[in-house]
């Protein structure tokens, strides 16, 4: 898989890709992460990107020019109709439907690349998502000052579900959302510490037993801090 971020602060993901899962996936060639400078495909001679919005208001706009020179560059198309089928387009915006591991697992099983559009300042030029954008995602209902930390969110939550990413190929299959619920509690070394104990169940050995405790405790852990996910 390939990931190309544009950004008007590429310098932002130097050392981001270079931690955890997303370090190892790069370093074994699962996935390959370039962060492209927006200004690159600017015209003029100070590089602008962004103007101020028709009809007035606060704010600057990123302009369309760059975004599609870029976006056609790195794609080798001009319109969403003619990119490959597993090419994705993926504008970074409050205004998008809202980003989830279902998002992400689809976008891992289905594409080969994705192109990543950090939106800035006031927003983008309308016509970018008219013309190129497959996916407008949010990462949640609140307003980021870029989209730069969004797209982190999503390499990594999509990184994570390619195969041979992960330690274990079950690994991913038993986290959070991925059945519905969130994950069953986990516990490690000591047995007791500061007089609370390990659920018994855990030092058993009983297998069937632990697994039956587990979904039992998903449940009722979702039940406490997500109760949306039940409905």
């Amino acid at each position: 898989m390939r990931f190309d971020i544009i950004s008007i602060f590429p310098e932002f993901f130097r050392e981001t890709v270079d931690y955890g899962i997303v370090r190892r996936a790069r370093a074994a060639g699962l996935v390959e992460i370039t962060a492209h400078d927006l200004r690159r495909w600017t015209s003029d001679k100070h590089h602008v990107v962004d103007d101020r919005p028709f009809g007035g208001g606060d704010g600057m706009v990123l302009k369309p020019e760059p975004l599609f020179a870029g976006v056609e560059a790195l794609t080798g198309k001009a319109r969403r109709e003619d990119f490959a089928q597993d090419t994705r387009v993926v504008l970074l915006s409050p205004q998008g439907r809202v980003f989830s591991q279902a998002v992400a697992q689809e976008l891992a099983e289905n594409s080969t690349q994705i192109v990543l559009l950090c939106g800035r300042y006031e927003g983008v030029d309308e016509r970018v998502s008219d013309a190129l954008v497959t996916d407008e995602l949010s990462i949640g209902d609140y307003v980021l000052s870029g989209g730069e930390t969004a797209a982190m969110v999503m390499i990594d939550a999509v990184v994570r579900l390619l195969p041979g990413a992960l330690g274990s190929d079950t690994s991913a299959v038993f986290e959070s959302f991925s059945e519905g619920l969130l994950d069953y509690p986990h516990y490690t070394r000591p047995p007791e510490f500061r007089g609370m104990k390990v659920p018994d169940v855990l030092l058993s050995g009983n297998h069937a037993e632990i697994e039956r405790w587990r979904k039992d405790a998903a449940r009722r852990k979702t039940q406490r801090n997500r109760p949306d996910l039940l409905k």
